[in-house]
């Protein structure tokens, strides 16, 4: 039997932020918020801070999340958890926020180091969790996962529990308006990369199928509205519930090749997360095309890039090719215009594509990956 998870509650749609209000004040009485510097200073912050006085939680802002969080940014936070008498957590922001305030959760009631914790599964009770996503794109608020880097080694690392999941998702889609285009493009592209590798995986269940199939379908239409049309607010909320929808998605039936790959580039090059999955986008799964056709030509039968009278090889090809046209549109650059030296990024190849294998997520695809496989795809990149 498959099992599927979700948050306790979920509330979606556009200036809905006052619906939380009422399960907000199940969940403690003093809330410890974790952001980053720029959302801790805006519009979206005071609202939230505008509600909570309003039904009487106090709260202390741990705004110490700069860029992608990395095991030092969870000890601080961890620490001043402890110490400021707050009994729930509410993380705001785009992904690194939420995924930190997954990760000092679990470490505030946890001994030992964060990396102690690198891809075994967390257990017991943690304090409860709310989680206001400001950007469209990492599901981060629907899953039991959270990524943070192990700055000795250089890793992304990969914490997992059904307890990390949060217990309250606002989806509120006004507080993406204010992101940049290039975060709009990387999110979104991240949103994309979550659904068709869940769609693809080995993992695969009935219910994430259809969710899956219908993220992608928002996706390719809405992401280049929301990237050319930063205030269309169909666009934006619309791609707010893909991103819900592939969050979702890959809770229950995991990623797959690209995000595998993509976390080594990440941790050891700085690109943002979401733009590294587009930049694999195409090489990563044109070698997992034929290992599952058919599901690759129904997304391309169902986002209309192919018709009925395709072959399931020549669909899944056209599916593949709008991919890279999307990626196009949201201008993501390739390896040497972000600035990557070649020859530095040469000599990490070995390194990238054994951590990229032993992170599990390649396991998930529906062809057998190895590291050998890995070197060709990063070598092929950078061409």
């Amino acid at each position: 039997m498959s099992h599927f998870a979700i948050p306790s509650h979920i509330i979606s749609g556009t200036d809905v932020l006052s619906e939380s209000a009422v399960y907000l004040k199940t969940m403690g009485n003093k809330a410890f918020i974790v952001t980053g510097k720029h959302v801790a200073v805006s519009e979206m912050m005071t609202k939230l801070l505008n509600m909570l006085d309003e039904i009487k939680i106090t709260y202390k802002i741990f705004d110490g999340i700069t860029g992608e969080p990395t095991d030092k940014m969870i000890e601080q936070g961890v620490e001043l958890f402890k110490s400021s008498g707050c009994d729930f957590i509410i993380g705001i922001g785009g992904g690194s926020p939420l995924d930190s305030a997954k990760a000092i959760a679990a470490m505030s009631v946890n001994s030992g180091k964060i990396s102690d914790y690198n891809g075994i599964e967390i257990k017991g009770a943690i304090p409860p969790l709310a989680a206001i996503p400001t950007t469209a794109g990492t599901g981060s608020e629907a899953t039991k996962f959270t990524v943070i880097t192990d700055s000795e080694k250089g890793i992304k690392m990969l914490l997992k529990g059904d307890v990390l999941i949060p217990q309250l998702a606002i989806v509120d889609s006004s507080f993406t308006f204010s992101s940049p285009n290039s975060v709009t493009a990387a999110t979104g592209l991240d949103a994309l990369t979550h659904a068709v590798e869940a769609y693809t995986s080995k993992k695969a269940i009935p219910l994430t199928d259809t969710l899956a199939v219908s993220a992608v379908k928002r996706i390719m239409k809405y992401l280049p509205i929301a990237y050319n049309e930063p205030e269309n607010s169909s666009a934006r909320e619309q791609m707010s519930l893909a991103a819900l929808e592939a969050g979702i998605c890959i809770n229950n039936s995991s990623v797959t090749i690209v995000h595998g790959m993509s976390r080594p580039i990440g941790a050891l090059f700085h690109v943002p997360h979401g733009m590294s999955n587009a930049m694999l986008l195409k090489e990563c799964l044109s070698f997992a095309e034929s290992g599952a056709y058919e599901k690759f030509a129904n997304l391309g039968r169902e986002t209309k890039v192919a018709s009925e009278s395709d072959t399931d090889e020549e669909a899944a090809d056209k599916f593949i090719d709008s991919l890279q046209k999307i990626c196009d549109i949201c201008e993501i650059p390739t390896l040497e215009k972000y600035g990557i030296d070649k020859e530095e990024y040469y000599s990490q190849i070995d390194k990238m594509s054994q951590d990229a294998v032993a992170s599990g997520s390649p396991g998930n695809t529906v062809r057998d990956v190895t590291v050998e496989d890995c070197k060709r795809i990063y070598k092929n990149l950078y061409k």
